[in-house]
């Protein structure tokens, strides 16, 4: 009777040793600056990771967002990580900048729609975006999808500034101390980030609009770059404009096993109110809906079993072949 009963308690053991993720370790999730907003939501959305998600322990790095990120995740320095879903692509199909060395990664969740916003010192003289050309202006922080995409976009239109490196704190202080013009920063919605409210409230500011023709252009030559009609009042004093935009995401490395991968989106998708109130863009919004809507790139199989529990049609650009 002992043995047997030793026999059932080993048995019981593997068998909720088996029930665990396969990689039963903490995860690190790459974010961006620790200026922008982006940040906060990173901060929160492990917070709701480490709460919810049974079994899985996750710290949030600060880091130079979706270039950087994908780099960290092609050496396996992060688990997770903050990806635009047009440069997402890019990395997974191997194509621009990643051409024969794709990055393996998979898709987990959207958050948000962000457009580009070419924000400048209101007395640097500069109405259009034509009027940039040699103009000290950062295009980006370094390393991020903004600056990889403005610098796509600027050669699309024919345009070119002298370009001007750095973080959002090295960035928001040149514009400030008038060593630079402007920059691209992406926005919250429809509202613009805050470290560029943060450069309002010390000089004036200005958000450049796309002409029809350069609208027109960008279609035509970067059909994975969206355009957005932004209303009146993304910030103070600020009229309607148009932008280029994408959407942001969170990625995984295809090694992150299934299990985590599935609880990780589950947490995510089941407690937006912590998210929301880090990131207000998110207010109100589906984040399943929205991963349906502007994914690009495959899910992790993680993700796509959660999704396809909640009965949704998942598209077949979404779906690893």
């Amino acid at each position: 009777m002992k043995s047997k009963s030793l026999f059932f308690a080993i048995v019981l053991g593997m068998a909720g040793t088996l029930a665990q993720p396969s990689q039963a370790r903490d995860l690190l999730i790459g974010s961006t600056s620790s200026a922008s907003s982006h940040y906060g939501y990173f901060v929160a959305a492990t917070r709701v990771i480490n709460e919810n998600a049974e079994g899985v322990s996750a710290t949030v790095v600060e880091t130079g967002a979706t270039v950087d990120n994908l780099r960290r995740l092609s050496r396996e320095q992060i688990d997770l990580g903050l990806v635009t879903t047009n440069i997402g692509y890019q990395a997974f199909n191997g194509l621009n900048d990643f051409e024969g060395r794709p990055v393996p990664t998979k898709l987990l969740w959207v958050y948000t729609v962000a457009p580009q916003n070419v924000v400048m010192r209101a007395d640097a003289g500069v109405a259009r975006l034509e009027d940039l050309d040699g103009v000290r202006f950062n295009p980006g922080i370094r390393g991020s999808a903004t600056e990889a995409t403005s610098e796509a976009v600027f050669a699309a239109l024919g345009i070119a500034p002298e370009f001007v490196s750095g973080s959002t704190a090295d960035v928001v202080a040149s514009v400030k101390d008038n060593r630079i013009a402007g920059y691209v920063k992406s926005g919250v919605g429809d509202k613009l980030d805050g470290s560029s409210l943060d450069i309002g409230t010390f000089t004036e500011i200005a958000v450049l609009d796309l002409s029809d023709a350069q609208i027109a252009t960008l279609r035509e030559t970067m059909p994975d770059v969206g355009i957005v009609s932004v209303p009146a009042g993304a910030g103070p004093d600020i009229d309607a404009y148009d932008t280029w935009a994408f959407a942001v995401a969170v990625a995984a490395r295809t090694d992150l096993d299934e299990e985590t991968a599935y609880r990780i989106t589950k947490a995510i998708n089941e407690n937006l109110a912590p998210q929301a109130a880090a990131f207000g863009a998110l207010e109100g919004q589906d984040i399943a809906e929205m991963t349906m809507q502007q994914g690009t790139f495959p899910l992790h199989p993680g993700a796509l079993r959660y999704y396809r529990e909640l009965g949704l049609d998942v598209p077949s650009r979404l779906i690893a072949e």
